[in-house]
């Protein structure tokens, strides 16, 4: 009972475990199958029967004759379940109770019966013990009656406000605190009155007795009495000051990572470093670079010693015309030992100075322009930190703060590392390439294929062109990626924007086609995960592998050299050219599907089958979209280019670029051509297999023959290892019809299909296991292995490389 216990017991140490009744709840645990497994004591206290009388029986016995038996079934699925059931006492008197039951996910499934012995009837005392639970509770709350007067305050408002209860009572929150948002606060309070609903709002005030500003967030609670009357209003607030900084810090972040580094211009880098960081992080920034990296040389390495001479390339001020500034924009000064700036350098790291009377008389002596400035402005904390990128100094980013009270604190500390690392990265950028035009084109080409492939399907020519040369790393890209059995993906794309920012997406698109390709998905199949990719990191998944919004485009074509077929599908992207043999040019009919990132929409596939030297021509917007020309006279220049007969795939990239684009393309430009080979009945052979296990040594030896055909004695023994392995494992756990296949090109290919769609795995075999050993030694004894899905089945496949090839 609430309030039993003696004025002896006061305080925490009072409590024991010893005023917890168990047998005060009757518990009891009955399995899917309605058997009770559990019984307690205060299960015996309710009804009657001992453990050993109910565990192990139906729960049935516990319901009266003419009570429907439970339905179990109709549970599936529930996790709770709530209500009233009428049981039979040992005695045979029935028992009412209210049962709540849980589902447990233990042994299989079970439920869990909970119901109180007693309940407890409301108490005079109960009242007071909800008043102590409101004076004690930690949030700041207080009630105001109809007229918003206020009535009752809890500790934690007394201790927020600095005002006893006492002196509150009585008085609106607008005589309380006088503040802008107690205007809006008691409006608030006036609106859950008039219409009977909770309010919520934020309010950020300085109250009195607080060093700076905090943020609340505000619940106004129509209070009704026991007819439903409104009584008053429940003012409940919970300081979300930490929460709220956070939050800027972390949308400072992402601006930064937004504005700063959009252009590969060392000044305007500079520049949006301290435009992200006034007003909502400091009241005066500078940007000062070391005028050894000018022209692009690298600095020297280490910590600068003496007085340290710098160029001041950026700043921004809360004040119109930066008035605070004593060094003008490229003026080179120098920062004696002792200031902030040198300091930050020496050490390389942050440094937050606290101005004091005392800082202010040294800094007298060595810079007395500096000094007086900061007087005049009434500096009180300084940031400095050490701008590095790529182990090199290249300057210091000094925060101020002279309007805000608030001084640096460690959290800012951290922050301002965030944001003028990315900036240093960014402008080490800018002068590397000031350096070497050709260290930038490097850059582009390292995120495209540095080489393309061997494979036999296709012969392929590329080409990439970036917008122009101060636009840096584009969004677009291709790649031609080897599969299983011969056969190749070709790959364009194009992320929308230019800069840093495209070519990093572009660069985890093209890693997620090639992690989603090496599973062997068919085209719509691959396009659709790549867009979910893309989904969950526009909807904030921290785990996703891409950030941010992202816009792109990709076409992914899958050829086959042995079928001559060819599956494409698109997303959003321009439909590829394919040039027949005799030279007819047709641009293909691809359904469109949508840009990555929208969701929700279907990919579709188109499969055709090609003739041998068919040639395809994969490429980006930006080889048709040209300013002032209409895009269909991009595609009628393009045909009339691939008409013409070549056969040196290098020669009909440059015809189509010197064509299509002019001197400075306005958009990148990724072109993919490739022309088609086939593999002739003499490089594959096929076996239709029997579903019988007899039926292996047949097909062993029949491979074994092939090989000799194509002089590949040396490759028996593995072959018939695998043949043997991979048809066993398909007459044993798939289903008919099963094919085996050999594939002789660089490489040879053991495939083998089976109408299941279930996949091997590899697994450790035990010591005295007669099985399981098969799949580890084909791992073992071949350069690669895998299964790929297929719609009427599976195919599984191991490739082996050929000595002397």
């Amino acid at each position: 009972m609430i309030g039993s216990a003696s004025a002896s017991d006061d305080g925490p140490s009072a409590w024991s475990q010893d005023r917890v009744d168990d047998a005060a709840t009757a518990r009891a645990v009955v399995d899917d199958l309605g058997v009770v497994t559990a019984w307690n004591e205060g299960a015996r206290r309710l009804l009657g029967y001992r453990a050993s009388e109910v565990v192990g029986r139906k729960a049935a016995v516990l319901l009266p004759d003419d009570a429907p038996t439970p339905a179990w079934d109709s549970l599936t699925g529930l996790r709770r379940w709530s209500g009233t059931a009428t049981l039979l006492h040992r005695d045979g008197h029935r028992v009412t109770v209210a049962l709540l039951a849980h589902h447990r996910d233990v042994d299989g499934g079970d439920w869990l019966l909970v119901s109180p012995v007693a309940r407890p009837a409301p108490t005079p005392e109960d009242d007071a013990f909800v008043r102590r639970s409101f004076a004690q509770a930690p949030y700041a709350m207080a009630l105001y009656d109809t007229g918003l007067r206020l009535r009752w305050a809890n500790a934690d408002m007394e201790r927020v406000m600095g005002l006893p209860e006492r002196e509150m009572r009585g008085l609106r929150v607008t005589e309380i605190v006088v503040d802008p948002e107690s205007d809006r606060a008691e409006e608030g309070m006036r609106t859950a009155l008039q219409t009977g609903c909770l309010q919520e709002l934020g309010a950020a005030l300085h109250l009195a007795g607080h060093e700076r500003e905090s943020v609340w967030s505000v619940s106004l609670v129509p209070v009704r009495g026991s007819d439903g009357r409104l009584e008053g209003v429940l003012l409940s607030a919970h300081d979300v000051t930490d929460q709220h900084l956070a939050r800027q810090r972390l949308v400072l972040v992402n601006d930064a990572s937004v504005r700063i580094g959009s252009t590969l211009d060392l000044p305007r880098t500079a520049q949006e470093l301290a435009d992200v960081a006034v007003p909502r992080f400091a009241d005066f920034v500078t940007v000062d670079l070391l005028p050894s990296i000018e022209g692009g040389e690298d600095p020297p390495r280490g910590s600068p010693h003496g007085p340290v001479m710098l160029r001041r390339v950026a700043f921004q001020s809360v004040l119109e015309g930066c008035p605070e500034a004593v060094v003008g924009p490229g003026t080179v000064a120098a920062y004696p030992e002792g200031s902030t700036a040198a300091e930050c350098l020496l050490a390389e790291r942050p440094l937050i100075e606290h101005i004091t009377p005392a800082a202010l008389e040294e800094l007298d002596r060595t810079a007395p322009d500096r000094a007086e400035r900061m007087r005049h402005f009434g500096f009180h904390s300084v940031l400095a930190v050490p701008m590095r990128a790529r182990g090199l100094t290249l300057g210091v980013a000094t925060f101020s703060r002279h309007r805000r009270p608030q001084g640096f604190q460690q959290d800012d500390l951290l922050l301002a590392q965030e944001i003028t690392a990315r900036a240093a990265v960014c402008i080490d950028n800018a002068r590397r390439y000031t350096r070497e035009r050709d260290t930038s084109l490097t850059l582009q080409s390292s995120l495209l294929p540095q080489r393309l492939p061997e494979q036999v399907a296709l012969d392929v020519a590329s080409r990439y062109l970036p917008a122009s040369a101060r636009a840096g790393v584009g969004g677009d890209w291709f790649d031609v990626i080897p599969l299983s059995g011969a056969r190749v993906a070709l790959v364009v794309g194009d992320v929308v924007g230019h800069g840093i920012q495209a070519s990093a997406t572009m660069g985890r698109l093209r890693t997620a086609v090639r992690t989603l390709a090496d599973v062997d998905l068919p085209p719509d199949e691959l396009l659709t995960h790549l867009d979910d990719l893309v989904n969950h990191a526009a909807g904030g998944d921290t785990t996703a592998p891409l950030e941010g919004d992202v816009g792109a485009t990709c076409l992914y074509a899958v050829y086959d050299p042995v079928s001559r077929h060819c599956t494409i599908a698109r997303a959003g992207h321009p439909v590829p050219a394919l040039v027949a043999p005799d030279g007819t040019v047709d641009f293909l009919d691809v359904p469109a599907g949508p840009p990555l990132g929208l969701g929700g929409l279907p990919f579709e596939s188109t499969e055709l089958e090609l003739a041998e030297g068919s040639l395809l021509a994969l490429f980006t917007d930006g080889l048709v979209e040209v300013r002032g020309r209409d895009i269909d006279e991009g595609f009628d220049a393009m045909r009339e280019v691939l008409r013409r007969p070549a056969r040196d795939l290098e020669a009909v990239c440059d015809a189509l670029l010197r064509t299509l684009l002019g001197d400075r393309p306005s958009d990148d430009v990724a072109l993919l051509v490739a022309r088609t080979r086939a593999l002739d009945a003499s490089h594959v052979a096929t076996w239709q297999v029997p579903p019988d296990p007899s039926a292996v040594a047949e097909v062993r030896k029949a491979a074994c023959r092939q090989l000799s055909e194509w002089g590949l004695d040396d490759a028996v023994f593995v072959t018939e290892l695998v043949v043997s392995e991979l048809v066993t494992n398909a007459i044993r756990y798939g289903r008919p019809p099963i094919e085996l296949r050999l594939i002789y090109d660089r490489s040879l290919i053991c495939e083998v299909f089976d109408g299941s769609s279930t996949a091997p795995h590899l697994r450790r075999a035990h010591t005295f296991d007669e099985g399981g050993r098969g799949l580890l030694l084909v791992a073992q004894l071949t350069q690669d292995w895998g299964s790929r899905q297929m719609t009427n089945g599976k195919t599984i496949w191991a490739e082996q490389s050929l000595l002397g090839d």
